[in-house]
């Protein structure tokens, strides 16, 4: 993959600065998308071989588009397209602000419509391209509060292999990759909304909520999730397309 490039949203850290990490190490030029102070942009730029940066809104269309046009300038167009920008929010459905629903079904789900639609061309053009959305175990299950997540993640789902089928012919792979729950400061921060939904403590919440759905009692790593990403980029995976790869201890299994 030495001298591609790729554009991974959601990649100051976690899974997505991960996924950015393995591709820079494998020779890809890469930009990142992400929210942050100076200093962890910085740090993440490092991280991810020197990677560009881009500080769009994933909520926001036009900024998304300025995105992909700096993406088009610098790095002379975008090869991989990895859609990792994510936001959670746990409530009852009642209590549900109207304005967190929102917001997670912009950034969630149609910001990777409005990347992929700009990134489409320029991979057809190159008879090559890999567009990689970071999907959920809450693509293929539920949990109770986090209606919008669910509804986002399944969306993903559905796009991810509409898209593969659009572009099956031209060379261009789409795949999203489904992790249980990896310990990123996305999951860190829905604990203390999971504890009042609940009735639970810190520790109930991880032992009796996230570790007990996944049968091996294991977080994924972030590490795991990139290495997957990185063989989806691969030769090996070009037949792979319109796949949902879980990557859930066994959660979806039963």
């Amino acid at each position: 993959m030495r001298g591609k490039t790729a554009l991974v949203t959601g990649a100051t850290s976690g899974i997505g600065l991960a996924i950015a990490k393995a591709l820079a190490e494998a020779g890809v030029r890469v930009m990142i998308n992400g929210f942050g102070d100076e200093a962890q942009i910085a740090a993440a730029q490092a991280e991810a071989g020197g990677a560009l940066y881009h500080g769009a809104d994933m909520s926001k269309p036009a900024e998304i588009a300025d995105m992909m046009a700096a993406a088009e300038a610098q790095l002379c167009g975008v090869d991989i397209l990895v859609n990792n920008a994510g936001i959670q929010f746990v409530s009852p459905v009642e209590e549900f602000p109207p304005e967190k629903w929102d917001a997670i079904l912009a950034i969630n789900l149609s910001s990777a419509f409005h990347t992929t639609r700009l990134a489409v061309p320029g991979m057809k053009a190159k008879g090559w391209g890999r567009i990689i959305n970071t999907a959920s175990a809450h693509s293929l299950v539920a949990s109770p509060f986090k209606s919008a997540y669910v509804a986002a993640k399944h969306g993903i789902a559905g796009f991810t292999k509409t898209i593969a089928l659009e572009v099956a012919t031209a060379g261009v792979t789409v795949n999203c990759i489904s992790p249980g729950y990896v310990w990123t400061p996305l999951v860190e921060k829905q604990i203390p909304d999971t504890m009042a939904a609940r009735g639970l403590t810190r520790e109930q919440v991880i032992e009796d909520v996230l570790l007990k759905a996944q049968p091996t009692r294991q977080f994924v790593t972030v590490d795991q999730v990139a290495a997957t990403a990185l063989f989806l980029c691969s030769d090996a995976a070009a037949q792979i397309t319109g796949a949902n790869i879980s990557m859930d201890g066994g959660w979806t299994a039963a």
